[in-house]
């Protein structure tokens, strides 16, 4: 694990992917993917149907966030994640047909979900809970760009300057909150 921030770009390339750990410290710039829980099964439901979907998700990065409205001079309220494990029935679906680079939000996320993300090596990165208007600060645009409808919910393009996460789960597969919680286990 590495103490000193890594300073990367969204979307992430595949040597990006390939150098991340578990438990590594990223500032992210670049552009991120906002989609949440409404958005995700409107495009799992697409995917179903064989549709084309509204927007491009080839390499993105998945944030799940719905921001809160933006005070007067900026481009989102507080921007903070939400539960991960809500999208985990429409993400495998989501890798292998749209081939995203990564996904950042917080929590845990189930097997499947995880071991899609080993085949097609990409890290889900956690961002901290609680530290929405903190992480707004990092925000420097938001465009919506499907789904306009579901308001905060929307698929919006977010530019980003250093967004602070960490690798939860790299592409190999390893788990921070498995191997960071371990020693503690040990204790008492």
């Amino acid at each position: 694990m590495s103490q000193q921030k890594i300073k990367i770009t969204a979307p992430f390339s595949r040597e990006t992917a390939e150098k991340l750990r578990a438990g590594d410290q990223v500032l992210i710039s670049g552009t991120i993917i906002a989609a949440r829980d409404a958005a995700h099964k409107r495009l799992a439901k697409a995917l179903a149907k064989g549709e084309q979907l509204p927007v491009d998700l080839e390499q993105a990065v998945i944030y799940y966030v719905g921001p809160s409205p933006a005070r007067p001079g900026f481009p989102v309220g507080s921007a903070g994640p939400t539960t991960s494990g809500r999208m985990d029935s429409y993400t495998p679906a989501l890798i292998e047909h749209c081939r995203i680079s990564g996904m950042i939000g917080k929590g845990y996320r189930s097997q499947a979900v995880a071991d899609a993300m080993k085949k097609a090596k990409i890290p889900y990165l956690a961002a901290t809970g609680g530290a929405g208007a903190l992480i707004a600060d990092s925000i420097k645009k938001y465009t919506v760009l499907a789904y306009g409808d579901l308001g905060t919910e929307a698929i919006a393009a977010m530019e980003v300057v250093d967004f602070p996460a960490i690798v939860a789960i790299d592409c190999l597969g390893n788990n921070f909150y498995e191997t960071g919680q371990a020693p503690y286990r040990t204790i008492g």
